[in-house]
């Protein structure tokens, strides 16, 4: 089995030694966003750990809180999004019902993405009533031993415990590739390549005049569409723009990690497609039979 630690702001320096897998929190209800999200988010993928992200659900409102979730993680394909269903400070939480409806609209949000619950045992046996869990379960049972839930229900994350001032868990994986497949992690040395058409060959639009990071332009908004279709960009209708703002720059950049031979040559750091790379973009996203 894997190891693994889920961190909030409250981890202002974790300890990531030893563990493969790092669960990060990115939000929580309408408004609340991890301060700390950028750093923890460096600190796991500098040390080579495969990254979750989880939002922590209050009831109402329950798309909003979707997008929100996703807006803030704004995650990377191949991570794994979850669920955090329990009791608020409020003390109040969420139904059934809503949980269930928050699995499906994060689903629907990052297809491509899997996507699970995390839950106490008093939520899972005394408050579930349909064990939707989405993707998977993790549940938290620190009186058990780590990788023995007291769950009849498969599970992927077992938190077992807290170790100096970190909440500890693993993960029911054999080895750090087996969950790199299961959450779909890409291959770094082989990107997603466009198959070859089986009839008429797929043509990309003319790349637009005046489309730049920082700019306003109608060209911006099928870029961004081209950038969800192909996985690199989680972004709803109702925030594509006209605008190549930060969160379609951070989609360029996905991009270009997959595909580096579109990044202009000395330049790491620029975030604006070519007319080759965006030729290619739209052929992977919409040129596939």
């Amino acid at each position: 089995m894997l190891k693994a630690i889920d961190i909030s702001s409250l981890q202002a320096h974790p300890d990531m030694g030893g563990v493969d897998v790092v669960l990060i929190k990115a939000s929580e209800g309408r408004s609340y966003a991890n301060p700390r999200r950028d750093a923890q988010e460096k600190a796991a993928r500098d040390g080579g750990k495969q990254v979750g992200w989880y939002h922590f659900l209050w009831p109402g409102h329950i798309q909003a809180q979707a997008e929100w979730f996703v807006r803030c993680a704004d995650p990377r394909p191949g991570d794994v999004l979850a669920c955090d269903w329990e009791t608020t400070t409020a003390h109040s939480a969420a139904t059934c019902a809503e949980k269930d409806a928050f699995l499906a609209a994060v689903k629907k949000l990052c297809p491509r993405l899997r996507v699970i619950l995390y839950c106490n045992l008093d939520f899972w046996k005394r408050r579930d009533t349909t064990a939707e869990c989405g993707d998977g379960l993790w549940i938290a049972d620190p009186g058990a031993a780590a990788g023995k839930p007291r769950v009849k229900h498969s599970w992927v994350i077992h938190q077992y415990g807290i170790k100096r001032g970190q909440d500890v868990d693993v993960c029911n994986f054999a080895s750090v590739q087996a969950w790199k497949d299961w959450a779909g992690v890409p291959p770094v040395d082989e990107p997603p390549k466009p198959k070859p058409p089986t009839s008429k060959p797929y043509v990309p639009p003319p790349f637009p005049k005046g489309l730049a990071p920082g700019k306003s332009t109608p060209s911006a908004k099928p870029l961004q569409k081209a950038l969800r279709a192909a996985g690199f960009l989680h972004i709803s209708d109702a925030d594509l723009s006209d605008h190549y703002g930060k969160r379609t720059e951070g989609g360029v950049s996905r991009f270009f990690d997959a595909d580096p031979q579109f990044r202009s040559q000395g330049k790491p750091h620029d975030a604006a497609i070519g007319p080759k790379g965006w030729a290619f973009l739209f052929t992977l996203a919409y040129g596939r039979k």
